[in-house]
């Protein structure tokens, strides 16, 4: 057994979620046992208790308490990282994701399939071709993150004071986010609110996965997303417009499967029930970001960016019938838009 230490987060490591900076560092101790480190206090970052998914800033002291002799601790390079080697095919890929751009940002149609950042198991990602878009050694900050089977918007910060703004924005609430999903099966009513907390837990083989929490288990993080349903197949499956009001793991997954309607396609929350027996749909998930709207970080009005559908829901769209015009101009069901 080693004695409680202090480590510092590295200016390579800004941003980082505390449970993926302690997977690096200390990879002999399990995502359980990271979590009742936490629970009780004995992680602690500057002095403060920690949550999992906490970002982490440069220089910040993080409370290492006494650890198994496994769990060593894997050294943080100082240099420089090497510029990835993006060969041509990347290249133009990445380029070619381009939804809008200007000296502050830029916002991508990001496809289904591919990560946004590196993790285990993760060389392809696209956090590694971000190079392309350097400007005077300045590479462009991812601002938020979806899911690797996720598709549409993502936005980039080119600048420090641009990406600090668009974090404001985000924490505040001040981002409208619209996604498409399509359900299997149709929602009790044809519009409300998912107002429902999720935690952390162990899912099959140790991977990491969201559920609804108890009302007081403390530990969980407030979770809300308002949805209309835009058309229907029958009583087999919806096309649902979804406004997520906060930036959960998972958050409208978990909420759609805790409806009872699973995003199509989506087997790690909705099993079975996420795939329609007896009829001939593409089993990739069915989750699109559809459009944002946010304002400038300059101070110059809004960016206001909507993403194509990809193949796959376009397939779909019309297997079942849907006329993607009939989202044109789809009204959020709250107030504060």
């Amino acid at each position: 057994m080693s004695g409680v230490r202090t480590l510092a987060v590295a200016a390579s490591e800004a941003d980082m979620r505390l449970d993926r900076w302690f997977k690096a560092h200390f990879p002999g101790v399990t995502f359980v046992r990271l979590q009742k480190l936490l629970r009780t206090g004995q992680i602690r970052v500057d002095g403060k208790r920690a949550q999992t998914n906490q970002r982490l800033a440069a220089g910040q002291a993080i409370r290492i308490p006494p650890l198994d002799d496994d769990a060593t601790v894997k050294p943080v390079p100082t240099g420089p990282k090497p510029a990835p080697q993006l060969g041509t095919r990347d290249e133009k890929a990445v380029r070619a994701m381009v939804l809008y751009r200007d000296d502050a940002v830029i916002v991508l149609d990001k496809p289904p399939g591919l990560s946004v950042q590196g993790g285990e198991k993760q060389t392809r990602h696209l956090d590694a071709m971000l190079d392309v878009f350097a400007d005077g050694g300045n590479r462009p900050k991812l601002v938020h993150r979806l899911d690797k089977d996720t598709s549409g918007v993502l936005l980039l910060a080119r600048t420090a004071p641009a990406a600090r703004k668009l974090a404001e924005t985000f924490r505040g609430r001040g981002a409208l986010k619209q996604y498409w999903a399509v359900t299997a099966g149709v929602p009790k009513h044809p519009a409300g609110r998912i107002n429902a907390a999720l935690i952390k837990a162990a899912g099959a083989g140790g991977r990491e996965k969201q559920t609804v929490a108890d009302r007081d288990d403390e530990d969980a993080k407030w979770a809300l997303t308002h949805y209309a349903v835009v058309d229907q197949a029958g009583r087999q499956a919806a096309w649902l417009a979804l406004w997520p009001r906060t930036g959960r793991t998972h958050q409208l997954r978990v909420h759609c499967q805790a409806t009872g309607t699973p995003i199509l396609g989506d087997g790690k929350y909705g099993g079975q029930a996420a795939f329609l027996s007896g009829v001939d749909l593409p089993r990739k998930l069915h989750l699109h970001a559809r459009r944002l709207t946010l304002p400038h970080p300059g101070g110059r009005g809004l960016i206001d960016v909507t993403a194509p559908l990809p193949a796959h829901m376009k397939t779909t769209f019309d297997l079942l019938g849907f006329i993607e015009a009939d989202g044109r101009d789809l009204v959020p069901p709250f107030e504060d838009a």
